[in-house]
């Protein structure tokens, strides 16, 4: 297994620092040195371990070695298929496929993303475990974020927080929408007596998703949403809540006459590279089921 590591080469504005003012500079917290220094890992300056009081000079080469991260004995590898859509030393991004949990749960411990990506980690000699930067339901489709790394997860979470990770759904909901845009801000919580369900309520959590009409057809709509807040079950509630379900959502209200899963597919995400600053875009056509319902309309 290949640790995870990275490297600097320092300037002119760094001259003089010690490696510990550096590093939390980079978001490297103290919990994490502490890590690096008592479980195998190593801070190298010039070809040389060091420790975190050494002075830094202009032109060094500091390189972070973090120690291999272990997943839990309980989780399971599972060779399944998975649809990458691109991938480096800090990132991957998977189309998830309907039917699979993101991680296992009591009602799915086998068959998940997580099962799968431990597996592919394996077979890449990659030594880390599953570090998922944004869940999709299990019966939802296509793009979310898997960090390779809890560093490069730390620097996901922060951009999440400051919602500079952009998020484009596309659904099929019941009902002709009579506005060609909208805004939903309406708080959302757990269900009293379920949980699993969510429902609007007063005293939930702040929600607001956005949503665009792309097409009308007699009896349900095509729409494009924007997350501006990523609570459980987001679009789903707040769809339910305006009278319009997702087609095949049964649990909030959706018939299943013409699909048998919510018709929900994470189109695109929109993101700065946490650790090259490079800005990346992504894209993955609906999948076949929802395709099919559209097409059903004009046959």
């Amino acid at each position: 297994m290949e640790p995870f590591t990275l490297s600097w080469v320092i300037g002119s504005e760094d001259d003089g620092k010690l490696v510990r003012e550096f590093l939390k500079a980079k978001d490297i917290s103290k919990i994490a040195l502490t890590d690096i220094k008592f479980n195998g890992g190593k801070i190298v300056v010039n070809s040389q371990e060091v420790t975190v009081r050494t002075i830094l000079k202009v032109d060094d080469v500091v390189k972070v070695i973090f120690p291999i991260e272990h997943p839990s004995e309980e989780m399971v590898e599972e060779n399944l298929p998975l649809s990458i859509v691109f991938e480096d030393d800090y990132l991957l991004i998977i189309n998830k496929q309907a039917f699979m949990p993101t991680i296992p749960s009591r009602e799915h411990p086998r068959g998940s993303l997580a099962n799968a990506l431990l597996h592919y980690y394996k077979k890449q000699g990659i030594g880390s475990t599953i570090h998922i930067v944004n869940r999709l339901d299990r019966d939802t489709t296509g793009l979310l974020i898997v960090a390779k790394h809890r560093y490069t997860h730390h620097l996901f979470s922060k951009q999440q927080k400051a919602t500079l990770i952009r998020r484009t759904y596309e659904a099929i909901v019941e009902g002709e929408l009579k506005e060609d845009v909208g805004n939903i801000n309406a708080p959302i919580g757990r269900k009293d007596t379920s949980i699993i369900e969510r429902e609007v309520r007063e005293d939930g959590q702040e929600a607001i998703t956005q949503y665009e009409v792309l097409n009308r057809f007699k009896g349900f709509t095509h729409v494009s949403l924007t997350l501006q807040t990523g609570r459980t079950h987001q679009i789903r509630v707040h769809m339910s809540h305006i009278g319009h379900p997702l087609l095949g959502d049964e649990l909030y209200g959706g018939g299943k006459e013409l699909i048998f899963r919510q018709a929900l597919h994470s189109r695109t995400l929109t993101f700065t590279h946490p650790i090259t600053s490079q800005p990346l875009s992504f894209s993955a056509s609906l999948p076949e089921d929802m395709q099919q319902v559209l097409r059903s309309v004009v046959e």
